[in-house]
């Protein structure tokens, strides 16, 4: 029941992102006098409508985004005679930046007085976390029963009497290189006798040897087997403590600038992220800093409703309106970035053409651009249903299955 009521929140929470995205275009167009015929939130049949002033709101049936349109966006736009002085594409061009713009400057303030809302109910958590196969808090190792929890256990573990410490990076077990935490536990588990750790630390490369102790594990469908354990935890950074209001302001922006940066960095890697999607719905292990979809994304708002986080649900609210601005701004139509490039070519032409003594060019024919669009609008689609598919089939695993 947790789970529903999380993941319909989530999907509410994606729908009202993309609501006040468009209604970023809307407002920052009517306020510079242009004419909005329509705001809809969805696509395909309508459901629900009414007029206020000049503009059309509604509901349509397909609830996968929404649109504003605006009189004249571009010179294609058959227009009624009163439209045409409003239109658009014959405004200034500080107008039409303001307006390509509204969207996307939408999306980062709802993630930054989202991340206000997580640091005043919770804190903010570190986005600069020790790499996957640092070493933490150590104990003795403990047996796992059936049920998940683990038997008593007591005095220093196998990491601990070898000379381990917390901060330790591993670079290797028994000479098998590792880059993450799955792969530092899998070698471990194989080992049955004394072996070495190749680690770093501070700034020195050191070899230690480590003999681990043999106990109870089961798979994930309870079957038990016996494994190499030595007693240690992945490192992880505390989050910082919650804040009042008048201190999270500041802190949230400083946060939401590294949000930014991340998500920059994030879209950067989407192509290298195609083999590893591939490989998850062929029936791999999904890696869990793949894209996920809308379905996705609902899901494990619903995970972390179900077990009580809610402020990684607010955090990953945030994250996906942190994407969806900065993934506005590729200059690809029919992105904001990319009729925000067109509007930066013509006035960049026109200066051009002015200081030539010429009269200001034509509007961007965008019928000449279509062929272009037609390919990111394909590409970006089969993008998406990879990523729904994945999701369908092989889902993250925040907490296990």
């Amino acid at each position: 029941m947790v789970f529903a009521l999380g993941f319909v929140l989530f999907a509410l929470g994606i729908t009202a992102s993309i609501a006040l995205h468009e209604c970023g275009h809307m407002w920052a167009a009517q306020a510079t006098g242009m004419k909005v015929r329509r705001y809809f939130i969805g696509f395909g049949p309508r459901l629900w409508s009414f007029r206020r002033g000049e503009t059309e709101y509604g509901i349509k049936a397909l609830p996968f985004g929404g649109f504003c349109d605006i009189a004249g966006m571009t010179a294609l736009d058959e227009l009624a005679p009163e439209e045409i002085e409003r239109a658009m594409y014959r405004q200034k061009t500080w107008k039409r930046l303001v307006v390509m713009a509204g969207g996307i400057a939408m999306n980062f303030l709802l993630g930054y007085l989202l991340v206000v809302l997580l640091a005043v109910g919770w804190g903010l958590p570190p986005l600069n976390q020790p790499a996957e196969t640092t070493i933490g808090e150590m104990s003795c190792a403990a047996s796992q029963k059936a049920d998940g929890t683990t038997e008593p256990c007591t005095g220093p573990g196998p990491a601990q009497r070898a000379g381990l410490q917390r901060g330790d990076l591993v670079k290797a077990v028994a000479g098998v290189s590792v880059s993450t935490w799955d792969e530092f536990t899998k070698q471990t588990q194989k080992q049955d006798k004394p072996f070495n750790y190749t680690v770093e630390r501070d700034g020195k490369t050191l070899d230690i040897q480590v003999t681990p102790d043999r106990v109870v594990r089961y798979t994930k469908d309870g079957t038990r087997y016996e494994a190499g354990a030595i007693g240690v935890r992945q490192e992880f950074y505390d989050w910082k403590p919650a804040y009042s209001l008048p201190s999270a302001i500041p802190a949230a922006v400083g946060f939401t600038g590294q949000m930014a940066v991340r998500t920059v960095q994030s879209l950067a890697q989407l192509p290298q992220k195609v083999s590893a999607l591939v490989h998850a719905v062929a029936g791999g292990e999904r890696d869990p800093n793949t894209p996920v979809s809308v379905y996705g994304a609902s899901k494990i708002g619903g995970e972390t409703a179900e077990h009580g986080r809610w402020e990684l649900f607010i955090l990953v609210l945030a994250s996906l309106n942190f994407f969806l601005g900065a993934f506005n701004i590729l200059p690809l139509l029919p992105l904001d970035g990319g009729h925000i490039a067109v509007v930066l070519f013509e006035k960049v032409r026109d200066w051009v053409r002015g200081w030539r003594g010429l009269a200001p060019g034509k509007p961007v024919d965008y019928l000449k651009l279509l062929p272009v669009t037609y390919v990111a609008v394909v590409i970006g689609g089969a993008y998406m249903v990879l990523t729904l598919v994945a999701d369908v089939v092989n889902p993250i695993q925040l907490w296990g299955k």
